[in-house]
């Protein structure tokens, strides 16, 4: 049961009736603790109503605040309110050194379909930007908090996250969820489930291929510095200067007709190498560029994370030659520790949790998939997972009707107790695909390739997971560990 829906104006009788809300959600912000420096702080009452976004309209009340820590949020409550929330984790990471007003603010518009189906939300734009999983999902649980401080606690609550923000969203759910609250069910769409450590090998991989074919990042004249730290600390190359020396070495944004014989070549060999679809070459190696600058030089101080020792390319016009002259690197013990803990998960679940994927998602490849489950096997946890798969080639996002969809299905589940099948979810989409008429692309009956299939395994990278339990318990001791907030 709902304890409390303040779904009409707030200023005035709810605002003066905030101050027990608070000193509960104060109370909550000290008994929900994790080891390390994953404590989520205290609910702040900064809320102000706010013009909602353009999908959403004047079905539902909205409102923006700013958090203790200076992240921005924003929050919605339907007019036709359910007394269920949806506690989003937005993907990314944006490379800001600020938290961004709008970034909240724009997903409540893009999944506005929540607010469709009757669920109120929230949303955190993270404190700062840059890589930090565990500091999204503490800024992902200080939102719930500050909605239960504002509204009341919720009949329900789900967690949502697509992409980075699936990886952001299972982590919450490890460090927050359990049997007793306050997370009823988790739905991760187009997630990057592997996690850190070894979920950007294909970047890194990228990275070094595409240097030994371009070599313009850096060139030649310029100074040196290697390829694991992605861009000098110091470089004043913006995403325009990156893009054309991308353009330079492989035509990529050309018509095949205007490349020349040696752009065309160069390309067709790092897409083969790396298996990267040629609609995303450019923003996976800007990824691999510019937010592994992030990771590196603001995150880990400089260490490398990363390895590629012993990795074999091939799919090239001359592999012998590619193996023989690529960069080769080996990460830094302690760097690889501090990106596993921060981003890789243990598989400690214990409530729901539905997984919807593209299977031709060209950014977050449908074998993260087979990764998360592998993980949640090795835990005994998969009794807690349904995976389904759609017919799609995006990556930012799906059909609605299926957005739709899944969130009611995982309602449903949460309610009842009884698991659905991924038949069976497929089955209940036309019902929702009346009302928004996007489509139904489910394919109940696919399942992923491992995660060496399509990414070169490094030492030890076939087992799952990647980061234990008991090492994250082991590691949580040491004094700074991971990546700071």
């Amino acid at each position: 049961m709902v304890q409390t829906r303040r779904t009409t104006s707030r200023r005035g009788g709810v605002r003066g009736a905030l101050a027990t809300a608070a000193a509960a959600a104060s109370l909550l912000a000290g008994s929900l603790t994790v080891a390390g420096p994953a404590r989520a702080e205290a609910a702040q009452l900064t809320s102000d109503p706010a013009a909602c976004p353009a999908a959403i309209g004047d079905k539902a009340s909205c409102y923006t605040g700013r958090d203790a820590n200076g992240a921005y949020y924003a929050m919605a409550i339907p007019k036709d309110w359910n007394g269920d929330l949806v506690v989003h984790a937005h993907g990314g990471p944006d490379l800001g050194d600020a938290s961004d007003p709008a970034r909240s603010v724009e997903d409540l518009d893009r999944w506005s379909v929540m607010v469709d189906e009757g669920y109120a939300w929230a949303g955190s734009s993270y404190r700062r930007g840059g890589y930090g999983t565990r500091m999204g999902a503490i800024d992902t649980e200080n939102v719930r908090r500050q909605f239960v401080a504002e509204f009341g606690t919720p009949g329900r609550t789900f967690l949502h996250g697509q992409s980075w923000g699936g990886d952001v969203a299972a982590k919450t759910l490890e460090m927050y969820g359990d049997r007793r609250g306050p997370y009823d069910a988790a739905l991760l769409t187009n997630g990057v489930l592997a996690g850190g450590s070894r979920g950007y090998d294909y970047r890194v991989d990228l990275r070094v291929v595409y240097q030994y074919y371009c070599d313009n990042l850096p060139r030649p004249t310029e100074p040196q510095y290697p390829l694991w730290q992605g861009l000098r600390a110091d470089s004043t190359l913006t995403t325009t200067g990156f893009r054309a020396r991308l353009r330079e070495c492989t035509g990529y944004d050309q018509a095949p007709a205007e490349r020349t014989a040696l752009q065309q070549r160069n390309l067709d060999d790092i897409l083969a190498v790396t298996k990267i679809p040629e609609r995303t070459l450019e923003s996976h190696l800007r990824f691999s560029v510019f937010t592994f600058r992030d990771i590196v030089h603001k995150r880990l101080g400089g260490r490398n994370p990363f390895t590629n020792t012993g990795v074999r390319y091939e799919g090239s016009h001359d592999d012998k030659a590619l193996n023989a002259g690529v960069e080769r690197f080996t990460a830094d013990p302690t760097a690889e520790r501090d990106l596993s803990y921060d981003s890789d998960l243990t598989g400690k679940v214990e409530i729901p949790v539905l997984t919807m994927h593209a299977i031709d998602d060209p950014t977050a490849f449908v074998e993260h998939e087979s990764a998360y489950r592998m993980t949640l096997e090795e835990a005994d946890r998969d009794h807690h997972l349904v995976q389904t798969f759609t017919r799609e080639s995006e990556h930012s996002g799906l059909s609605t009707s299926e957005y739709a969809n899944s969130i009611a299905q995982l309602a449903k589940w949460a309610g009842t107790g009884k698991r659905p099948s991924p038949r069976s979810i497929a089955a209940t989409c036309e019902d929702f695909d009346r009302t928004y008429g996007t489509g139904c692309f489910y394919d109940p009956g696919f399942r992923p390739s491992s995660y060496a299939s399509r990414v070169e395994a490094r030492p030890g990278g076939r087992d799952w997971p990647a980061m234990t339990a008991g090492q994250e318990r082991r590691w949580s001791r040491i004094d700074g560990v991971g990546i700071a907030p």
